[in-house]
C-alpha cells in the first residue's frame, strides 16, 4: 500500500462529502490507495453519509482533538504515505501527484504540504517559519507577512511547518517521533509536529503546485469564535513552553500582545475591522491558560453523549471504532 487518505470529520457531513468525492476525482492513476475517515462523534449523520463507500470507517464515540485523531488514522494506516485532509478541504487535479512526487524527490523530507486557498479562490498563507523571537519583533512592527509567511515562489521549497489541511507525511518519520501530540488540542498540533521532525533530522518542505482549497468554516457565533481565541493561544503557549526558553517566551507574548493593542486601537478607525476580536487576542496573549476553548466545548458534548448514549453503544463505554469496505 502506498498511499493513505486520513480525513477527519467532526460535524461537516457536507464538506465531508465533498472532500471524498475530490479524492476520488483527483487520485493519481495506477497508485495503490486506501482512504480513513475518522468521524469526531458528529451528531449530523456524518457516518451514516459515507457507510458503503468502500473506506475505512472509525466512528468515535467520544469527541476528541485533532492531533490525538490524526494520529489515530496515522497508526492505522497501511501506506507508506499518508495525506491529512480536514474535512474541509478540497484537492484540486494533480494536488497528490505533486505531493507524493516532491517526497519521492526527497528521502530526507518527512512532510509536504499543499497551497491552500479560500472558497472564494484566493491563496492563503500556509507555511511559516518556527515561531520565535525574531517572529515577535517582526510582528511588532508589522512586517509578519514578509519575515514569517513562507509559502511564496512556484518551486517545492524547505520550509519551517505546513498547515495540515492538506499535507502528506512519511509514516515511517512521523512513527518515529511519535506522531501528533494529543496534548494539543487544535492549533499548533501540527507546528509541534514539523518542529519534532525538524529537530530529529527530516525536513519539511511546501509545494506550490499542489493545490486544495481549505473551505472557511469558522462560525460567526461570538462564543464560538471566543473559543477559538482561547484555544489558539493556548495551544500556541503550550509549544513555546515545549520548545523555547523563559526569554524568548517573555517577549514572545509581550510583543505580540502589543501588536494586538495597537490593532485593536487602529481598528477603531478603519472600516471591517474587529477592534473587540484583537483586544480579545491581547488579553488572551497576555493570559493564555484562562478561559473555555474549543477542549471544554468537547468535553461537554461528550457529557451530553454520555447522558443520552446512541443505540447500541455502551453507556459510559469506550469509544467505538468500526470499519466499512
Amino acid at each position: 500500500m502506498l498511499l493513505s487518505y486520513c480525513v477527519v470529520n467532526t460535524n461537516g457531513r457536507d464538506c465531508l462529502l465533498a472532500c471524498l468525492d475530490a479524492i476520488e476525482r483527483t487520485h493519481p492513476e495506477g497508485v495503490e490507495s486506501e482512504v480513513l475517515v475518522l468521524d469526531n462523534a458528529s451528531d449530523d449523520g456524518s457516518a451514516e453519509a459515507v457507510r458503503g463507500r468502500g473506506l475505512r470507517l472509525f466512528a468515535l464515540d467520544r469527541r476528541d482533538g485533532k492531533a490525538a485523531n490524526d494520529s489515530r488514522l496515522l497508526g492505522e494506516a497501511r501506506g507508506r504515505y499518508c495525506l491529512l485532509l480536514n474535512e474541509d478541504s478540497e484537492l484540486h487535479p494533480g494536488a497528490t501527484r505533486a505531493l507524493l512526487d516532491a517526497l519521492e524527490a526527497d528521502p530526507a523530507a518527512a512532510a509536504a504540504g499543499a497551497q491552500l486557498f479560500t472558497s472564494e479562490g484566493r491563496p492563503k498563507a500556509c507555511a511559516w517559519r518556527f515561531p520565535g523571537l525574531g517572529w515577535a519583533l517582526a510582528e511588532a512592527l508589522f512586517l509578519h507577512d514578509r519575515y514569517a509567511v513562507q509559502s511564496r515562489g512556484d518551486t517545492v521549497r524547505e520550509v519551517g511547518w505546513t498547515q495540515s489541511s492538506a499535507m502528506l507525511v512519511r509514516r515511517e518519520a512521523a512513527e518515529r517521533v511519535g506522531f501528533l501530540d494529543p496534548a494539543f488540542f487544535v492549533y499548533s498540533d501540527e507546528t509541534d509536529f514539523c518542529k519534532r521532525l525538524h529537530d530529529a533530522g527530516w525536513r519539511v518542505l511546501y509545494v506550490p503546485a499542489a493545490r486544495a482549497t481549505h473551505h472557511d468554516q469558522l462560525s460567526t457565533d461570538r462564543d464560538a469564535m471566543r473559543r477559538r481565541i482561547v484555544e489558539f493561544h493556548r495551544g500556541r503557549d503550550r509549544y513555546m513552553r515545549k520548545h523555547a526558553p523563559v526569554a524568548t517566551r517573555v517577549a514572545w507574548r509581550t510583543l505580540w500582545a502589543w501588536s494586538y493593542l495597537l490593532r485593536a486601537l487602529a481598528a477603531l478607525v478603519l472600516p471591517r475591522r474587529h477592534p473587540a476580536r484583537y483586544w480579545r487576542h491581547a488579553m488572551q496573549e497576555l493570559a493564555p491558560g484562562r478561559g473555555e476553548g474549543v477542549r471544554e466545548a468537547a468535553e461537554a458534548h461528550n457529557r451530553r453523549l454520555r447522558a443520552t448514549p446512541p443505540s447500541g453503544t455502551p453507556f459510559g463505554g469506550p469509544k467505538a471504532t468500526k470499519r466499512a469496505g
